[in-house]
Formats: C-alpha cells, structure tokens, sequence
C-alpha cells in the first residue's frame, strides 16, 4: 500500500507554465502525483472554489506537455477524494474543500499541512509531566501511574481550528520537550533533531462525539462528530514513544488511502496456485 502526495499547476501556456513544466519533467515524483497535488492545492486555497470547473483534460494536456494518461490519473484520484465531480466529456467541477491527509504524512501535521499549500499553526493549552493513565500506559508499555509527559494543543489551518491533539510520550522523549516551545512548530522535527528515534506508527481511525473540550476548542456543539486518529508510534527496534489521541473536524479534514496492487492479478493466482 502506498499514498499519494503532490505537486503543480493550471494556468495558459506562458513562460509560467514552460517553468513548472521543466520541474515537472526533472521532478522524481510522476507526473500525475505533481498534478494532482497542484490541483488539491489550488483547491484548498480557493484558488479552485467550489462549483467551478477545472481546466479541461485537453487543457492539462497542453498545459503540462503530457498525454492524456497522467492527466487521468490525477482527475482519478481527486475524484477518488471526493473533490471533483462531473466529467463525460465536461470539465470537471470542484465539490468540495476538505483537505485530505495521505497516510505518509500522518507523523506530522505541520509537514502535511505545508505540503498542501495551507498553513499550519497551533495553540498549547498543556504540557506537563504525569502519572500514566491506564490507556496511556497500556499504549506506551508502561505501569499504570509511571511518569509520561502530556501535551495538549489544537492545531489551526490558516488559522481556523481543525484538531485537538492528546498525547503522551514517554518521559524519556517528552522531557526534552520543556526545553522546546510547541507553539512554536513541529514537535516531531524537534525531537528528531534531538535524536529521537520516531521511527514507526501504528493509526487506528473512528469515529467519535466531540466531548466538552473538544466542543470548546473546535468551536463546535457537544456531541457533534469528530474523526479520531489514534496513533502508537515507536523507534525502529520497537521502543513505545508516543500514544496519541487526535480528533479532527470532518468538514476541514480527511483522510485518503491509495492502494496498488504491485503484482498482476493472473501472475499473483498462478503464484499462489
């Protein structure tokens, strides 16, 4: 299983476009991976507002220098998204303006939120040294009551509230973290840079009622539905890091997964055979 994040363009074949178009064919990533991600962005933006139509496939094609496959590929995939409609011959309209979150991304809301053109911010309610929970402790391998560190933040994008973020990490890791102001950027990248080991996670996904606080920092009624990620992330030998729990506004938020099947379906039966 792998997923998709990109980057590119829609504007008239100018010298704008003759740019983008060299870094598109230097690029590494394919092109309709490129595409696809220009197009999310514009979208999120609103450069792309709901109700509009996107360029043409023929239009992309001339726009980009590529055949009508790539092309395809990227329309496929933000239809898959749920931000796109129509087709048929029609250019395709915008539906929608959540921001789908790839799986690859999941580790840090600041890189996925640059990534997709917004931009990431947060506020810092919390961070302090507890005993652990029993949920926490389960997570992490711990005694019920051992010392982690709790932070709690809601995380903005362009400034509006999308997640309220709970997380425990073990003291060892956490510690480092009262040297560090959160609000002031990623904490993954600061822990990495100070050797921590985030190496692994594991996502659990529900569906849950906002509570009284996630009411209050959403900006949402009690009990309206937020999408929970539940993450476990541990260091490439298996160490327990981190446990959180992170609930998201549906309306701003979503999640996407692309599968591929990376063996032809007769050659994965005569294998199997």
């Amino acid at each position: 299983m792998f997923v998709v994040l990109s980057k590119i363009l829609a504007v008239p074949r100018d010298a704008a476009v003759n740019e983008m178009y060299s870094q598109l064919v230097a690029s590494d990533p394919p092109l309709h991976k490129l595409l696809a991600d220009e197009l999310r962005q514009r979208i999120a933006t609103g450069v792309l507002p709901v109700g509009s139509a996107l360029p043409t496939e023929a239009e992309l094609c001339r726009q980009v220098g590529a055949s009508r496959g790539p092309v395809r590929q990227a329309l496929a995939t933000l239809r898959a998204e749920g931000l796109i409609g129509g087709g048929r011959g029609r250019p395709p309209i915008v539906r929608a303006q959540p921001v789908p979150q790839p799986f690859e991304t999941l580790l840090s809301f600041s890189r996925w939120a640059v990534e997709s053109g917004r931009r990431p911010g947060q506020r810092t309610l919390e961070i302090a040294r507890r005993p652990a929970s029993a949920e926490a402790a389960d997570a992490l391998g711990l005694e019920e009551g051992e010392p982690v560190v709790e932070v709690l933040r809601l995380r903005l994008l362009d400034g509006e509230p999308a997640m309220v973020e709970r997380t425990s990490f073990i003291e060892a890791a956490g510690r480092l973290l009262f040297d560090f102001d959160p609000d002031s950027g990623s904490i993954y990248a600061y822990l990495t840079e100070r050797g921590v080991d985030l190496a692994v996670a594991r996502h659990v996904f529900d569906a849950v009622a906002a509570d009284e606080t996630d009411a209050e920092l959403l900006a949402v009624p009690r009990g309206a539905p937020l999408l929970r990620e539940r993450r476990h992330t541990a260091s490439s030998s298996g160490e327990q890091l981190e446990f959180s729990d992170d609930r998201y506004r549906p309306d701003i938020v979503t999640f996407t997964v692309e599968n591929a099947q990376q063996t032809p379906p007769a050659r994965a039966r005569r294998e199997a055979a």
